[in-house]
């Protein structure tokens, strides 16, 4: 899989955030090693993408 870039370029909320969570999600599917990073090829970054674009996950902005 590639990096979804034309879901990139419609993104119409914050990118900044989307670029935070996919950065976060992408470290955790390293350190969880699943079956979906390996039929990835171990591309963690475009998976981590790919789940935030596509509503899989779900992230949150915490307000301290």
């Amino acid at each position: 899989m590639i990096f979804p870039l034309e879901q990139l370029i419609k993104y119409e909320k914050n990118i900044y955030e989307i670029t935070c969570a996919a950065s976060r999600r992408a470290f955790q599917l390293s350190m969880l090693r699943s079956n979906s990073t390996d039929d990835n090829d171990g591309k963690v970054v475009s998976l981590a993408a790919k789940q935030l674009f596509e509503n899989e996950v779900e992230y949150r902005i915490e307000q301290n």
